[in-house]
């Protein structure tokens, strides 16, 4: 398939684009950690963890570091599939293709006992999309019954949840919550003691709604902000996906890494600009001959009108290829879902979703916010309304409003520049509101018109 001056070469082998996201909290927040109070070189937790032990344990994984971000409050390690995020108190391990992400668990747990002091976990999540290719997967990823199955005996009393259309796309999601430590110290689950499931309401026609509750007797703990908003895209359009394919060298001209063509790209095609560029330390890596992967540190306290804040992350991934094309945005920055005030803030939800489906124009996307409840009432924007109501309500509104879409002319959408073109539109076939222990979450999903 021609694109330019050159051809997209053809891959016979498909490769899976959606990821396998595990995270682990061992303690509620990082002043939790033992040495909290006794830095070392201003490093507390997991992140005095040797590299080459996180590299050991990803080879059992089978990934490769590719390069490293060192912020004030996390490591960003950018991986051959996919990234790494490692804070005082959790981790996060994302990794997509055939890579053995659930294998690397107990060695995460060995690891944390060893050099953090920390022997138990106090919250486990694991999720993903549904599978394009769930024939390739290997060891316990070959269905999510076996997945359930290894992080069961581990966690005893965890839970897994389906959320979405079993026959159609869909998120799978394992997950603890805060329980008792095993006698001796060993690594214990943070585990519900008892759930009850209830249907809040369902509708039938064009959207197909659901929400269902999970609630569970909590232990009274300490609640840390946390919010992740995921964007997982498929069938992305010819033009989006040509940005990732590198051109053929050119003959004694000498080759740029992959780190300048992934940072240059960024900018090009509006990565650069998700966020406000001075409150972000990107680091991006183009793959030969296709294939592109980012993570991205945030100052997001220099970007609120309130102050408050820390460091954030956010994290994106590319499979361009015809067939099984993917793409994944990825971020833990709170965002609010009123407008923002300027260009040098941090953008408000909905801006933000139009500018990583603008980037990418798939031709279907799920939406995941998960927030935990200490949020919940922070994030209102009416009265009575919920977080996740406010999510979907601006889930909707990105994606169903008919807007043009101002691009400069390097091709990033900007929303000042001269050129003009019509925004996709979308139509909702999934929303699916949960609430479980200490968590909320809102899903959609959405296909173009």
């Amino acid at each position: 398939m021609a694109v330019g001056d050159y051809y997209l070469p053809y891959t016979s082998t498909p490769f899976e684009g959606p990821e396998k996201l595990l995270e682990i909290w061992f303690a509620p927040s990082p002043a939790h950690v033992p040495d909290a109070h006794a830095p070392k070189n201003g490093r507390i937790g997991l992140r005095n963890v040797p590299k080459q032990v996180w590299e050991d344990m990803l080879d059992i994984v089978k990934c490769k570091v590719l390069s490293v971000i060192e912020g004030e409050e996390t490591d960003a390690y950018l991986l051959s599939e996919s990234s790494l995020f490692v804070f005082p108190h959790r981790i996060i391990l994302k990794t997509c293709g055939t890579t053995l992400n659930l294998l690397g668990l107990p060695r995460i747990l060995e690891i944390a006992h060893k050099f953090a002091s920390l022997p138990s976990v106090y919250r486990c999540f694991y999720s993903r999309k549904s599978f394009m290719f769930p024939e390739r997967q290997l060891g316990p990823h070959r269905e999510w019954k076996d997945e359930v199955s290894f992080l069961d005996a581990i966690f005893p009393n965890g839970a897994a949840y389906t959320v979405g259309k079993v026959n159609g796309d869909h998120w799978l999601l394992y997950l603890t919550t805060p329980g008792q430590s095993g006698v001796n110290g060993e690594t214990a689950p943070s585990s519900p003691i008892s759930f009850s499931s209830s249907p809040l309401q369902s509708e039938s026609g064009e959207e197909n709604e659901t929400n269902q509750t999970l609630q569970n007797i909590e232990i009274d703990t300490p609640f840390t902000q946390d919010y992740t908003i995921e964007i997982l895209m498929s069938n992305l359009s010819h033009k989006a996906r040509e940005s990732f394919f590198l051109a053929p060298p050119v003959q004694d001209t000498p080759s740029e890494s992959p780190s300048i063509i992934g940072r240059t790209l960024s900018s090009t095609i509006g990565i650069s600009d998700l966020f406000p560029p001075h409150l972000t330390t990107l680091d991006a890596y183009a793959f030969d001959p296709c294939g592109y992967s980012s993570n991205a540190l945030l100052k997001w306290s220099d970007g609120i009108e309130d102050g408050c804040g820390g460091e954030g992350y956010y994290t994106i991934h590319v499979t361009p290829e015809e067939g099984w094309s993917y793409a994944s945005f990825e971020c833990n920055v709170p965002l609010s879902t009123s407008p923002s005030s300027s260009a040098k803030d941090i953008p408000d939800l909905h801006t933000l979703i139009r500018r990583v489906v603008d980037i990418f124009q798939p031709g279907r996307l799920s939406l995941t916010l998960f927030i935990s409840n200490a949020n919940n009432n922070n994030a209102e924007e009416d009265e009575d309304e919920t977080a996740v109501e406010a999510a979907q309500r601006t889930f909707k509104s990105a994606l169903t409003a008919q807007r043009s879409v101002s691009c400069s002319s390097g091709g990033s959408v900007t929303g000042d520049g001269s050129e003009q073109k019509d925004r996709m539109l979308y139509k909702r076939t999934d929303k699916i509101n949960y609430q479980f222990g200490g968590y909320n979450l809102a899903f959609a999903s959405f296909e173009f018109r």
